[in-house]
């Protein structure tokens, strides 16, 4: 038997973080996971997003403060999770607009400007259930400048939210549940955490 294969004990997945490009030598493998992730319910994407994702992570990896991480278990990837520093001003792109409007741009630059921030956190689903969504999420924010990590979500997406409190994450925004927002969550050792509001 190999490493790994201990008399019929579950074998565990090995977490990596990198933090430069040599992340791109597990592209195909990581469109794959995103695609494996994403394609089905609640998200429905298509493959072109999966490979959107890749061509944004040969840029995202040049971002200040990049921080990835891999899960492999019997040497394929099962798992990953990106980051990286949040600029100010705050990001204009895809949904950051809606995270300001809902934060306020005192909050927003104050919160999130200058943390890291989570982009992307896929597992198969095979994995699902087995703990190691939350140790690549921990992977990829345990060295976050002064444990300000944070990471937006859809309110469609209630498992993901769920997911995200049952690991110590504050929501910092509170969309109309049957609408189609996004919600901010800031991590467990954000200072900002205890000063969230609660839902109306």
């Amino acid at each position: 038997m190999g490493p790994g294969h201990g008399g019929g004990r579950p074998v565990t997945a090995d977490i990596r973080v990198h933090r430069d490009d040599g992340i791109l030598t597990h592209t195909e493998s990581l469109r794959s996971v995103y695609a494996d992730a994403f394609c089905a319910p609640p998200w429905h994407e298509d493959e072109a997003r999966a490979a959107g994702f890749v061509s944004r992570l040969s840029a995202d990896v040049r971002r200040a403060g990049f921080t990835a991480a891999t899960a492999v278990r019997d040497g394929e990837v099962v798992g990953f999770a990106t980051a990286w520093t949040t600029p100010a001003p705050f990001p204009t792109d895809r949904c950051h607009p809606q995270a300001a409007a809902g934060l306020g741009d005192g909050r927003t630059a104050d919160w999130l400007c200058g943390g890291r921030e989570v982009d992307e956190l896929a597992v198969r689903p095979t994995a699902h259930g087995t703990g190691l969504a939350g140790r690549l999420l921990e992977a990829v924010t345990a060295d976050a400048p002064e444990g300000r990590a944070w990471l937006l979500t859809s309110v469609r997406n209630g498992r993901a939210m769920a997911f995200y409190r049952r690991h110590g994450w504050a929501q910092a925004t509170h969309p109309s549940p049957g609408g189609k927002g996004i919600v901010v969550f800031l991590g467990p050792h954000h200072p900002a955490r205890s000063l969230v509001p609660l839902p109306l």
